[in-house]
């Protein structure tokens, strides 16, 4: 989840590596046990056939030719009884990174909608370039596919980088593996009424991202351990020559009857076998690494560790945990149970509100492993179990809150379907996403965890004011600079900045979605941007604000979405919702204007 700690522990800003030629041999990799993947969930042959057979049909209206194919990805519950599949763009059966459609079907697999992020548009034009010196393949108009270097050598390349960045011995969480792609190396440029606009005034959508050029790459993603910390990177390897043409962080993280350490007694739900409890709620979820949703001990580790087992069926003793201490005993346990209660009410609240289930919307069980490393100040969401790592804290308190649980939870629930690439201003989104998630979560659970809407009040909308230890949260959301690093509004260095700041605008966005302005020019909800009337727009309450995220998210955004894009696809599932015109609609312009996202709007 969110930004770094005033003494990191995990996240560093995002360095680019330098190309490394030595052979994985020369790694020293202590090789741990292999986690697979988890895979998202694919059509069957023949849909996933009738689909691609629809695309093609359509490829004559887009300019493209028969070089330019389609891979479906996934598939996953839509509203009202739809599927939505995500499918990649291809050039001569090689994926496109970030060219992508996300596609909206009825109950006979017929498309009602696409929503794309085209970036494939050079290839197969002569007056696109394949590389910046041309020796990835010649013109754009043919441009090769065939790679100078293996697919080993580049996670050779990556594994050595990372070896000698850490210092230490590395331990590999999942093999690591890399796919080739047509890398589009991008640019902003200004939109032609905003070329002689100051640097200062200009609004996100006075600038757009287009490709410079096309470069034939791997995407190496690589999910190690340094100590015992996870060190889970992605990486964009040249197939030319090895060098290194971006990176990104793919930890997703927090920095920062049981009796439970934040919210008094709360029921959690357990198995009873062989006489034991064991701490498996077997009505959330199926099949998975445990059968159903379950709270394991990682014991001060770096893997799941075993499912927690008790003789009673009473939990923890809602206190801290001790350092050093049991991880078994009542003390220890109070971890397991901020966990379980946390993913019994972020697991409600997707399928109570939106009928999601689980983090893939086809119900697939997960899993929170309490008790990560020694004193860790950090929770993270990990793609290669699609689980949540809950540490102890050190200068923070133990990290199972409700809005952390729910906003790794939420980093399941994308990666799922947008899946947002974790850098930039798409990476941003993804953070404000889970943060959306931590404060609806948080709202719904307070307000009991039960019903089908989400209730205006009873989060605070503060990530992490519970588990510091001097009551000051990690964001803000409403006002998002406070916290010294995080910005109020758009501006076009964001994307430079890292994910857990880039993340502030979203966020005051959605406050404002949902609470409304303040015209007041020292308060902490006021936008300078608000030029309209009336001065304090006004919000339209959390549920539908949520449901109008949620649907935007799973059913319109890719994973280059950024702030422009999330603005208008926001506006499309607003009117889908709520009907064209109407006040939901108004409410998501003002919100995006209030950060400079868009042009204000009157209500």
């Amino acid at each position: 989840m969110t930004q770094p700690f005033p003494q990191p522990v995990l996240r560093s800003f995002l360095t680019l590596l330098a190309c490394a030629a030595s052979s994985l041999a020369a790694v020293s990799l202590a090789q741990a046990a292999p986690g697979a993947m988890s895979a998202p969930v694919v059509p069957s042959a023949q849909a996933r056939a009738a689909l691609v057979a629809q695309l093609e049909a359509r490829r004559a209206a887009q300019g493209i030719d028969a070089r330019h194919g389609f891979q479906v990805l996934a598939q996953h519950p839509g509203p009202d009884g739809t599927q939505v599949a995500r499918v990649a763009h291809t050039w001569k059966g090689v994926p496109i990174f970030g060219s992508e459609s996300v596609v909206v079907l009825d109950a006979g697999g017929r498309i009602l909608s696409e929503s794309a992020s085209d970036r494939r548009a050079g290839l197969g034009k002569s007056s696109g370039t394949a590389s910046a010196n041309g020796a990835a393949g010649g013109p754009a108009a043919d441009f090769s596919v065939t790679p100078a270097l293996s697919n080993k050598t580049a996670i050779d390349a990556v594994l050595a980088a990372l070896a000698r960045a850490a210092g230490v011995t590395l331990t590999q969480a999942a093999a690591p593996n890399a796919e080739l792609i047509v890398w589009p190396v991008m640019r902003s440029e200004r939109v032609p009424a905003a070329r002689d606009k100051p640097e200062a005034e200009l609004n996100a959508l006075d600038l757009q991202d287009v490709v410079d050029h096309y470069e034939l790459a791997y995407l190496v993603h690589t999910r190690v351990y340094a100590g015992d910390k996870p060190l889970f990177r992605d990486n964009v390897v040249s197939a030319r020559d090895g060098s290194i043409l971006a990176e990104w962080n793919m930890v997703q993280s927090v920095v920062g009857v049981g009796h439970s350490q934040y919210n008094g007694d709360v029921p959690i739900n357990t198995t009873l076998a062989d006489g034991k409890y064991k701490m498996i709620d077997d009505t959330r979820g199926t099949g998975g690494q445990f059968g159903a949703m379950a709270i394991t001990n990682a014991n001060h580790g770096t893997s799941a560790g075993a499912v927690y087992v008790n003789d009673s069926n009473s939990w923890g003793d809602g206190k801290q945990y001790v350092a050093g201490g049991s991880t078994t005993g009542a003390n220890g346990q109070t971890a397991a149970v901020n966990a379980m209660w946390g993913l019994m009410n972020t697991y409600d609240t997707l399928k109570n509100v939106f009928n999601w289930q689980s983090l893939d919307g086809h119900n697939t069980a997960t899993y929170i492993a309490a008790h990560v490393n020694t004193a860790y100040d950090n929770a993270y969401y990990s793609d290669t179990c699609r689980c949540m790592f809950i540490g102890d804290g050190s200068d923070f308190n133990s990290l199972g809150s409700i809005d952390v649980i729910g906003h790794e939870m939420g980093h399941g629930v994308t990666a799922a379907t947008s899946n947002l690439t974790y850098s930039g201003e798409s990476g941003g989104l993804n953070e404000s996403s889970s943060d959306i998630n931590g404060e609806a979560v948080e709202a719904y659970a307070r307000a009991g965890g039960k019903g089908d809407s989400v209730p205006l009040s009873g989060n605070d909308w503060m990530l992490g004011k519970e588990i510091s230890k001097n009551a000051t949260p990690l964001r803000w959301m409403y006002h998002p600079s406070k916290d010294g690093s995080s910005p109020d509004a758009w501006s076009s260095s964001l994307k430079r900045l890292d994910v857990h700041y880039s993340s502030g605008p979203n966020n005051r966005m959605f406050y404002f979605l949902s609470q409304g302005s303040n015209s007041d020019r020292g308060g902490d909800t006021f936008s300078q941007y608000l030029v309209k009337k009336p001065a304090a727009m006004s919000g339209i309450g959390l549920d539908k604000a949520y449901r109008i995220w949620f649907r935007a998210n799973t059913t319109k955004f890719t994973s280059s979405t950024n702030y422009a894009d999330a603005r208008a696809k926001m506006i499309e599932a607003a009117e889908e919702l709520y009907g064209k015109g109407g006040k939901e609609s108004i409410a998501v312009q003002r919100a995006y204007a209030a950060i400079n996202v868009g042009a204000d709007v009157d209500e």
